[in-house]
């Protein structure tokens, strides 16, 4: 892979990062991950500090991927994530990962005492539903315990708001975080929800609309930074984050509370702050020549994930393609900074499977890039 070429496409992405970036916020990643995924992703604390370091983020809330090793009750991936958190305790906070058919309560029970601070359960990796009786008893837990639960809510889920709804609403005081933005049901989630005293949603998504649409929802101080590592990239989602922030114009305050302040409330314990108004109203706008670059690389990122390179190839093409004009008038210098880095992340990906996690950062950041421009610009 070219090195240079993604280090200079980078370039004014990690510039206007530092200017939207308030001055001395803090960073914190609500949703990460340590070990190795049976799909063969895998990350190690090492790495993962260096994308911290990356992202100005000084901690992040760590977990374990699905591990081959997960039985019984992923008690071998949960003492190893809480071995390498205790090296180095002031930047990566453990929670435990329960697969609810397995012990969930005793192996809860072992891992707070170790030092977890929270809970995460995937309902689709682990097959379960939140109706099941097992489920009271975690939710009970995690309220006593005073500790958080994160839940994945992003693809591959069938509809879970009804039954997670009504557990969480029987246990108030179990604080949640709603993963990858509650898309799987975000419309019903953030309506049921929105008088639970201690629900949070995290940014750990690819589509920006998603975001944008979060922020037009619900209050900022009830949204969480999150970039999902090793299948996002915290610098990346940082950039998302403070673009469509930026976009929707949601007060520093509150985005100090996006970035770090909410989730060092829940893991002290405290409860979740109350929510401001959400940022921006239901209507947003893009300009139709930006609409036309950001459908295309929209499909460029799950033809990544799916492996099929030569369509992504092609996607990315068209994208570049939507760049081309002869008569931008007021996005000229919008279309110019688009062509050439998705231009680099064509060159990249061309490159072949070296290229293919620059060529994803490229395209994450110009989708941001390109469904946040103001309008009249």
């Amino acid at each position: 892979m070219d090195q240079g070429l993604y280090t200079a496409a980078l370039e004014p992405f990690e510039r206007e990062t530092d200017q939207l970036l308030p001055l001395g916020a803090a960073v914190l990643d609500a949703h990460t991950h340590l070990g190795l995924d049976e799909d063969g992703r895998s990350l190690t604390s090492a790495d993962l500090l260096l994308q911290l370091d990356a992202a100005h983020a000084a901690r992040a809330c760590v977990f374990p991927l699905h591990d081959p090793e997960r039985r019984p009750a992923y008690q071998v991936p949960n003492d190893r994530v809480l071995g390498w958190a205790a090296s180095a305790p002031e930047r990566l906070v453990p929670f435990c990962r329960l697969d609810p058919a397995e012990s969930p309560i005793a192996e809860a029970q072992r891992c707070v005492k170790l030092g977890a601070r929270g809970i995460k359960l995937h309902p689709r990796a682990q097959d379960f539903q939140f109706d099941s009786p097992v489920m009271n008893d975690i939710f009970a837990f995690a309220e006593q315990e005073r500790i958080p639960i994160l839940i994945h809510a992003g693809r591959g889920m069938p509809p879970i708001a009804e039954a997670l709804s009504a557990v969480a609403l029987r246990h108030p005081g179990a604080a949640l975080i709603l993963a990858h933005a509650a898309i799987c049901d975000q419309g019903i989630l953030t309506t049921r929800l929105a008088d639970h005293p201690a629900v949070v949603f995290d940014t750990s998504c690819f589509f920006p609309v998603d975001l944008i649409a979060l922020f037009t929802r619900v209050g900022a101080e009830r949204i969480v930074f999150a970039s999902d590592p090793p299948y996002g990239q915290p610098a990346a989602t940082l950039y998302f984050v403070l673009r469509a922030a930026a976009y929707c114009k949601v007060p520093e305050d509150a985005l100090r509370m996006t970035l770090a302040g909410t989730m060092e409330q829940l893991l002290s314990g405290e409860p979740a702050p109350e929510p401001s108004a959400p940022a921006c109203g239901e209507e947003i706008t893009i300009h139709a020549r930006l609409a036309r670059v950001a459908s295309y690389i929209s499909l460029v990122g799950p033809a990544l994930f799916a492996g099929a390179l030569e369509q992504a190839l092609q996607m990315l093409e068209l994208a570049i393609a939507a760049c081309r004009d002869d008569d931008p008038g007021e996005l000229a210098e919008e279309l110019e900074l688009l062509g050439e880095t998705l231009g680099a992340a064509a060159k990249l990906l061309a490159s072949g499977e070296d290229g293919v996690r620059a060529t994803f950062d490229l395209i994450y950041r110009s989708n941001a890039f390109a469904w946040t421009v103001p309008a009249g610009v």
